[in-house]
């Protein structure tokens, strides 16, 4: 592949993240199997720009002398903006989904209804009072401290994205955002996509590697629940995948 042609491949990759992975004005001008590949390894500078996002209005509130506790509400409230609450959505719909008990085509059609369960219900609120009571805990610290929590969970939510989209991973239908991304990218490129990633977060703090890890790990377990569960992946276990990462990597950094 040319210099050029790696280029366009890598800007078209880089709006098929952006587009498909967040609000912002993108225009996606390719939607095929290369385009998702290059998407998917680029997701996580989506989450990047996210967690940046949400780091900066929840450290400039702190600064400004806003509680932790606002601060903290206000870094979990953007990457739900940004996103459409789509992640969420996906997270309440396989709660539900899991939590049926019913055959596959029957927790698949569920998971494709409108409303949300008790299951979605109970796990959504859990999991926003996690992420608001980790950040709000290292606010209290720092805004540093809250800033690089909330950036790295955002990071490390796309990075799971990532990796879920690897080969061996399939779609549990024929339609959607998930047979779009499913299989696109090779295990070695998820690989070295999240070591880079694991590396690269090392300076900011001496358990962010391990909260990259960790993050991935939870992420991984709940993947293979809902592949054995499902059939394979779709847009809702995308979405839980990135929120369950994301709740993972903040919790091992209070804890720590």
């Amino acid at each position: 592949m040319s210099a050029t042609s790696s280029r366009a491949a890598l800007a078209d990759g880089i709006r098929f993240a952006f587009g498909t992975l967040t609000v912002l004005p993108v225009t996606v001008t390719r939607w095929d199997r290369d385009a998702a590949r290059a998407g998917m390894v680029c997701a996580p500078l989506a989450g990047l720009v996210v967690g940046l996002a949400a780091a900066a209005l929840g450290g400039a509130l702190t600064l400004l002398g806003a509680g932790a506790l606002l601060a903290a509400v206000a870094s979990v409230a953007v990457p739900a903006v940004l996103t459409r609450g789509l992640h969420l959505d996906g997270l309440a719909d396989v709660a539900d989904g899991l939590g049926s008990g019913k055959p596959p085509a029957d927790a698949l059609a569920i998971m494709k209804q409108s409303d949300i369960g008790p299951f979605g219900v109970v796990t959504l609120v859990l999991t926003l009072l996690a992420q608001v009571a980790v950040l709000a805990q290292l606010y209290a610290d720092s805004w540093f401290h809250g800033a690089v929590a909330a950036t790295l969970s955002a990071v490390t939510a796309r990075l799971a994205l990532t990796l879920a989209s690897r080969t061996g991973v399939p779609a549990a239908r024929p339609e959607g955002l998930g047979a779009a991304v499913a299989e696109t990218v090779s295990p070695r490129a998820a690989l070295l996509t999240g070591a880079a990633i694991a590396v690269l977060a090392a300076p900011l703090s001496p358990v962010a590697t391990p909260a990259v890890v960790l993050g991935c790990g939870a992420a991984e377990l709940l993947l293979r629940r809902c592949v054995r569960r499902f059939g394979g992946v779709t847009g809702d276990v995308f979405g839980a995948v990135a929120e369950t990462a994301a709740t993972a990597t903040l919790v091992t950094l209070a804890v720590n």
